[in-house]
């Protein structure tokens, strides 16, 4: 059997979303996955997702979750040949992860089946229209979507009452997010939240499938592309902003992270 190629991607916005009619042959596979959440929605037709244990097969009704580093491996289950989703790459806010808790079927692979969705399908719908909408608040407008999509899921989540999410790691969520210009350390972020460094690192990990240093770069990263796409910026002062005392290092970092310099970037969406 021939080597299947990668599916590209970056994680370069807090929420990228889509809307796929596929036929036989669509498969995406990246086998170390990405650096955020994928939400992905069933319409009409089946799915396939392979996990170490098989695959899950997917209808309408179904909906799945892959957090951070989860290999990715899904495709058009290949008896209908046909399957038409939506989907959401995203960056949960802190306070979200206590919705996520759903069923595993496998590490990192989670599924609700919700009877009678449409309206919550609708719903997820808004989002992807809201995010490539004119409207100057496209992203924010899109987020708050977002938030009620997992929100209603959360009401079909049999997992719901069993766990609440580590406060502590919501809290070092937060504490990273406010303090992104400045030199950040796990022992420093470990300190603030009442935990020690490596107790840190097994919480982050297991609660958000990434460790606290890929987290926090990807944060960082993001934030410097959206400063680039919506601000004049200096590149030396987008930087700093990011907790990047050099320039070169700091474009050293985005170039590996996006591809492109972070002039180039800035030119490409000129």
């Amino acid at each position: 059997m021939p080597e299947i190629t990668e599916a590209p991607y970056q994680a370069l916005q807090r929420l990228l979303t889509g809307h796929f009619r596929e036929t036989l042959g669509y498969r995406a596979l990246r086998k170390q996955g990405v650096d955020d959440w994928l939400l992905i929605h069933t319409i009409e037709g089946r799915g396939r997702f392979g996990h170490p244990k098989g695959d899950l097969i997917v209808g309408p009704g179904d909906w799945v979750l892959l957090k951070p580093g989860t290999a990715h491996d899904y495709g058009v289950e290949a008896s209908l040949e046909r399957w038409e989703l939506l989907w959401a790459h995203f960056q949960p806010r802190s306070d979200w992860l206590d919705w996520l808790n759903w069923p595993a079927v496998a590490p990192g692979l989670l599924h609700l089946h919700i009877a009678d969705d449409g309206a919550l399908a609708q719903q997820f719908a808004t989002v992807h229209a809201q995010l490539n909408s004119p409207h100057r608040r496209n992203e924010a407008l899109a987020m708050h979507a977002l938030e009620a999509v997992l929100l209603s899921c959360d009401q079909h989540n049999p997992r719901a009452e069993i766990r609440q999410g580590d406060a502590r790691i919501q809290r070092a969520l937060d504490h990273i997010d406010r303090h992104l210009s400045e030199k950040l350390l796990i022992d420093d972020i470990a300190a603030a939240i009442g935990l020690s460094p490596s107790r840190l690192a097994h919480l982050f990990r297991a609660e958000t499938g990434q460790t606290v240093q890929s987290h926090t770069e990807t944060r960082r990263m993001q934030l410097a592309t959206d400063l680039l796409r919506r601000t004049g910026f200096p590149i030396k002062q987008i930087a700093a902003q990011c907790g990047f005392e050099s320039q070169f290092y700091f474009s050293q970092r985005f170039r590996r992270f996006a591809g492109l310099s972070p002039l180039a970037f800035r030119q490409a969406r000129d």
